[in-house]
């Protein structure tokens, strides 16, 4: 009996260790140095010429997702629901936080220029619910980014695995190969939720097409597969990156108007007689 309460709390504290471990502390794997690495830099030529007046990053504070833009009002929302996420010595935050529920932003409507979900979407309690209160704080033409895991990839087959042996054997000691929270969203779907938004995707790509290797030094050896993987199957990279704009049909922009040219007077027109004069 003593046996059986034993087992049974050994398996329920691996769960819950499972269950701890998140996104925040995955990206401090080299696998998730890697992949912060790679997002950073697509960030970074994503929000650069994008222009407006008020910017917001929906969670991950880890990573930087406005640094590249010149807005002059930048936030960084971080979910009520969930404890502040530890300070670190080489981050230098270029936006200011803020804390709030994802699915009720406590902004005005059509107030921001550029919304950046960094995995939010994936790790929201109602993805759906969450991706609608952002088209209503966006401006129309306004920018969102977003960034997922593609579950069609090496490295979501390596989850699916891990999830399935999990099921087969809980006690289990063996830990997934990313993130254990959250729920993955594929990339042609995402496109599907937009549009029904009335989102226009503008563009999109894929990376990170390194094998799920745990170590640095095997991810390192196979630097090589970037390039080959972009160029032969670019949609089986690891993660993906989205970028829409925010289409409002039959909107008419109010603006400056440009004053009316005054058309110039005519001119006397000088007619040329080509008949010969009569003798």
């Amino acid at each position: 009996m003593s046996f059986s309460l034993k087992a049974g709390s050994a398996v329920k504290f691996m769960t819950e260790i499972r269950a701890i471990i998140g996104l925040a502390r995955w990206l401090q794997t080299p696998a998730g140095r890697y992949l912060l690495a790679w997002e950073q830099s697509q960030l970074d030529q994503a929000v650069a010429d994008v222009f407006g007046f008020h910017a917001l990053q929906l969670g991950l504070p880890e990573l930087d997702a406005l640094r590249a833009n010149r807005m002059p009002h930048r936030w960084v929302a971080l979910d009520a629901h969930t404890e502040s996420p530890p300070s670190t010595p080489d981050s230098a935050p270029t936006a200011a936080l803020l804390r709030c529920d994802f699915d009720a932003l406590p902004l005005d409507s059509q107030s921001l220029d550029l919304v950046v979900l960094p995995h939010t979407l994936e790790l929201a309690r109602d993805a759906h619910l969450a991706l609608r209160e952002v088209e209503r704080v966006l401006r129309p033409e306004g920018r969102l980014v977003i960034l997922g895991f593609n579950p069609n990839s090496l490295w979501g087959l390596r989850q699916r695995i891990g999830h399935l042996r999990q099921r087969l054997a809980p006690r289990s000691e063996r830990p997934l190969y990313l993130p254990s929270e959250g729920e993955f969203i594929g990339y042609r779907r995402l496109r599907d939720w937009l549009r029904l938004l009335g989102f226009e995707v503008e563009g999109g790509r894929f990376g990170c097409y390194r094998p799920p290797f745990v170590s640095a030094k095997w991810l390192s050896r196979f630097g090589w597969i970037e390039r080959t993987g972009d160029r032969w199957w670019p949609v089986f990279g690891a993660v993906y990156l989205l970028v829409a704009v925010k289409r409002v049909r039959g909107m008419r922009l109010v603006g400056l108007i440009r004053e009316q040219r005054a058309l110039p007077n005519g001119a006397p027109a000088v007619v040329i007689n080509s008949s010969k004069d009569s003798a």
